[in-house]
Parts: C-alpha cells; sequence; structure tokens
C-alpha cells in the first residue's frame, strides 16, 4: 500500500529527475535527427525535411533540403526541393535571401503552380526588409521595383490589391523622408539645400498631405537664404521667395500659416521696392 510519505517522496524525486528526464529527451531529438542528416536516402531526407517544414522547424529543414537542391537538380523533384528551400529561408526571416529564391524559382520554373506566388513573395520579401522612413531606402525601391514588375506582369491575380496597398505605403514612405530631409535642412538653417529639397518634393509628390506645410517651409527658406543672401545675389533670391509666397497663397489661401506668409510677403515688398 502506498502511503502519504512514499508519494512525497515519488513526487520528490520526479522532480529531482525531471532536469536529467528533459536532456535525456533532448538528447533521443538530436539523435534521430543525427540519423536523418546521415541517411543515404533522398527521398526520406525529404519527407524528414518536409515534417520538419512543417512543424515550423525551419532550422531542420534547412540543412536537409540545402543538401537535397544537389541531389535532386535535374529531375521532376528540384521544383519542389526548390519551392521548400525558399519557403524555408522565408521562415527563417531571411528575407533578402529568400527573395533572391523566390524570384530564381519564378524564372526557372514559370508553369509551376507556384511560380505566382513566388514572384509575389519576391516583392513581399523585399517589402518586409524596407526600412522606416527615416533610413537608408535602397531596400524600399528595390520592393518597389519588385511589386511594379509583378503587377504589371500579373493582371488579374488574387495579389494585385495587397500588391497595390503596399505600393502606396512605400510611396508614402518616400514622400515622407523626402519632406524629413527638406525639413532638416531647414531647421539646421542650410536654406539653400532646404529650398532645393522643398522644390523637389513638391514636384514629387503633388499631392502629398506635408504639401501646405512644405511650401510654407519653401517660403520660409527662400527668404532667410535671400535675407543673408551677397548683395549680388539678394535680388535675385528676394524675387524667387516672391514667387515662393504667390504659389503658397494661390494653393492655400485660407491656410492657418496665411499670417506668416503675409509677414514675409511683406519684408520681400519692402526689399524689391528699395531697389526699384
Amino acid at each position: 500500500m502506498t502511503t502519504t510519505s512514499n508519494l512525497r517522496c515519488t513526487f520528490a524525486d520526479m522532480r529531482k529527475f525531471a532536469p536529467l528526464l528533459l536532456v535525456l529527451f533532448a538528447l533521443s531529438g538530436c539523435g534521430e535527427y543525427q540519423k536523418v542528416l546521415k541517411s543515404t536516402d533522398p527521398a526520406f531526407k525529404f519527407t524528414k525535411a518536409i515534417e520538419y517544414y512543417d512543424a515550423e522547424q525551419y532550422n531542420k529543414a534547412y540543412p536537409l533540403l540545402d543538401e537535397l537542391m544537389s541531389a535532386y537538380r535535374g529531375t521532376s523533384r528540384a521544383q519542389d526541393v526548390y519551392k521548400y528551400y525558399a519557403q524555408t529561408l522565408y521562415g527563417q526571416r531571411d528575407y533578402i535571401l529568400a527573395g533572391y529564391h523566390f524570384k530564381r524559382f519564378s524564372q526557372t520554373f514559370p508553369n509551376h503552380p507556384f511560380a505566382e506566388e513566388a514572384s509575389y513573395l519576391t516583392a513581399y520579401c523585399y517589402y518586409l526588409e524596407s526600412p522606416v522612413s527615416s533610413l537608408d531606402p535602397a531596400y524600399t525601391y528595390k520592393a518597389m521595383d519588385e511589386l511594379q514588375l509583378f503587377i504589371n506582369t500579373h493582371e488579374g491575380s488574387s495579389y494585385i490589391p495587397e500588391a497595390n496597398s503596399f505600393m502606396d505605403e512605400l510611396r508614402e514612405r518616400l514622400e515622407k523622408k523626402a519632406f524629413d530631409i527638406a525639413k532638416g535642412y531647414h531647421h539646421r538653417q542650410l536654406y539653400s539645400s532646404a529650398v532645393t529639397s522643398l522644390n523637389v518634393m513638391l514636384s514629387e509628390y503633388p499631392d502629398s498631405p506635408y504639401r501646405e506645410e512644405a511650401m510654407m517651409l519653401r517660403l520660409e527658406s527662400a527668404f532667410k537664404l535671400a535675407e543673408n543672401s551677397v548683395s549680388d545675389k539678394e535680388a535675385q533670391r528676394f524675387k524667387e521667395a516672391e514667387t515662393a509666397f504667390l504659389e503658397f497663397q494661390d494653393a492655400y489661401p485660407e491656410s492657418p500659416f496665411a499670417n506668416n506668409a503675409a509677414a514675409y510677403y511683406a519684408k520681400i515688398q519692402g526689399f524689391l521696392q528699395k531697389e526699384s
């Protein structure tokens, strides 16, 4: 008959040996995986690789699929191996390498049922790698190129609405970056660079939600640039500041910046009338 004291001992022993049991269980799993790695049967390895992939054990699936890429090269199974290979990289969040292989898959096997999705995932991987607006936009441009290519070459695809949505989001990131750069020049009193950057931003993004503020910053930067110019450039720069005011007033006659804009205009006119 088991006594309460014996039960306490049993539970205590179980707690004592639990870490050891976990280690033994882990070693058993490692031993099984080592057997898979050492197997010389490609079909068995492929089956196990898919099992690991489905279980989201990408670190185990990847070495097997990497080896099988060579073993099945030139065979009918090569396409499926490559598909899972690229998807495993994606599962590991290696988006740059995954994007490369998704693109290569879609180009190498254009008639495969996965080809369209692979083409879309190429763009999506670069989208995921695209940084926030304040960082280097290289991958943002890369993602936009791939998204536009997908949109152009897959008319009617179910992925088109999502691709268009990502395109809009990436354009907004670039737009925000352009505005922030120009605004940064203004705040650092680099007025010539600010005017140039604001002109480019306003030209490239005519419907920007930052347009009103950008035009006001351009007016202020143009005025400050003129005010601090050497004498032989003053007149031309005050004329450019006047143009900046007229364009702002025409676009936003009821702007909350209207009083500030009018104050700059009065100073601009004061200089121009003195020169005439």
